[in-house]
């Protein structure tokens, strides 16, 4: 959109404020709200914030930094109509772009792969729980309904997903599906896959769209990974493919290869099952995100590859004949806690490491590597994902090629947050140990 179309469109739909969006190191959305008045002369001139309260940003000494409006972001919020939001890119007094601003760290990697000649395309598919609210308005673990997957009759959440879906589309995302998910109160929407920037934004919007519409009926949105024990978690799973920039072809679509999967496919297949250890902690980012990745409940443990296996790290979706352009891999470890841009970010520099080296991937393994023994592990070469946050951010530290994906500001950072996480968390004392030990010693 140009300036004069967003200006013409605030006045004519009433419009009285816009949010200036932007997103911090952990992915949580901020805003600068500005009166329409001053829209003009945001989009011409920016806007300055202090950045020194930001999570990761910059020190209380270098907190001048101003927002950079994106046009082609501008939407109104459909649950607030007389407020409209225009997604920002931060920038340093000096008009360099912010190195600690995720959007920029995934533009940088976008930059990268334009220059091998693609395009990074991807889907999520964010799962979240919606839980009721107390009769005091606190937020517990007290699922919405007792419905499963693809329940109906059960299902008392069909209509806020409708709800859901409509503001969603307001918002000029595209939903494809909607359903309840496999937990008690847990449900999945997912829209149609972009290139990874537009993605990211969209992936950001629908987790506070969704948090927006639930406050109207009393409940409370998480993608929080696991938020009850002995259910499923919820993940994000991507789908991903990487599009040739000129033809605008599927790069990974070969007839004649390993399930329709060209070379450049499997390179990168490859580099991200080299790297998955490494980027972890970016794609699984907090303490409870390694609750959710243990054997049993659909989620990822091992890394390792097939074709519609579901128990593997990265799985290959069955080929439709004339769906050329739909071939692609389905990364499923990250969770829908992770900050979008920053994942894809180290997911797309690990894929790229896989085509610069000419990896090659292991055997696929099609059969239930859940059921395995350590002996068949051993024989396939099937490595694990790391147990645990602590040992994740460990792992990230010996990963050369994600840790420049994110790039030194946002790399210390992050790991000073994560690291900080890990510490309140060891030192607490659960319920689980009360219940454990406190009679018998």
């Amino acid at each position: 959109m140009t300036k004069d179309q967003i200006l013409e469109s605030a006045r004519q739909q009433g419009v009285d404020f816009i949010n200036l969006q932007f997103a911090d190191i952990l992915g949580l959305v901020k805003a600068v709200t500005i009166p329409v008045s001053k829209l003009d002369e945001a989009i011409d001139h920016n806007v300055w914030f202090d950045g020194s309260s930001i999570e990761g940003f910059t020190r209380i000494f270098e907190s001048d930094m101003f927002l950079k409006l994106d046009l082609e972001t501008f939407a109104i919020l459909p649950w607030q109509k007389n407020t409209a939001r225009l997604i920002c890119d931060v920038y340093l007094p000096d008009g360099q772009p912010f190195p600690g601003d995720p959007r920029q760290v995934l533009k940088l990697q976008l930059a990268e792969a334009k220059k091998l000649g693609y395009i990074y395309n991807v889907g999520p598919e964010l799962e979240f729980f919606l839980f009721n609210k107390s009769d005091h308005g606190k937020i517990a673990a007290w699922p919405h309904d007792t419905a499963g997957y693809f329940d109906l009759s059960t299902d008392l959440a069909q209509a806020i997903r409708q709800e859901m879906t409509e503001a969603l589309r307001g918002l000029n995302i595209d939903v494809e599906t909607l359903h309840h998910e496999v937990a008690a109160g847990q449900h999945e929407i997912d829209f149609k896959y972009a290139d990874a920037l537009v993605t990211a934004d969209r992936a950001v919007t629908f987790r506070y769209a969704l948090k927006a519409i639930a406050q109207k009926h009393n409940l409370h949105v998480t993608f929080m990974p696991k938020p009850i024990e002995g259910i499923n978690g919820s993940g994000m799973h991507v789908h991903q493919s990487l599009f040739d920039a000129s033809s605008r072809n599927n790069a990974f679509f070969d007839a004649s290869g390993k399930f329709h999967l060209s070379e450049l496919a499997l390179n990168f297949i490859a580099g991200q099952l080299k790297h998955a250890p490494g980027f972890a902690a970016v794609t699984n980012p907090l303490v409870n995100s390694y609750k959710r990745l243990v054997p049993g409940y659909e989620a990822p443990v091992y890394v390792a590859w097939g074709q519609t296996n579901r128990s593997a790290l990265i799985r290959i979706p069955s080929f439709t004949a004339g769906r050329e352009k739909a071939v692609r891999c389905e990364l499923r470890c990250p969770d829908p806690a992770a900050n979008p841009y920053l994942a894809f970010a180290v997911m797309l520099a690990s894929g790229l490491d896989g085509i610069k080296s000419k990896l090659a991937p292991p055997e696929s393994i099609e059969e239930n590597i859940f059921k395995f023994s350590d002996e068949q592990a051993k024989q396939h070469n099937v490595g694990n994902l790391p147990e645990n946050l602590r040992a994740a951010v460990q792992l990230l530290g010996q990963d050369e090629v994600v840790k420049n994906a994110l790039g030194p500001h946002v790399y210390e950072n992050f790991v000073a947050a994560k690291t900080a996480e890990w510490d309140s968390y060891k030192t607490f004392v659960s319920g689980w140990e009360q219940k454990k030990y406190l009679e018998i010693y």
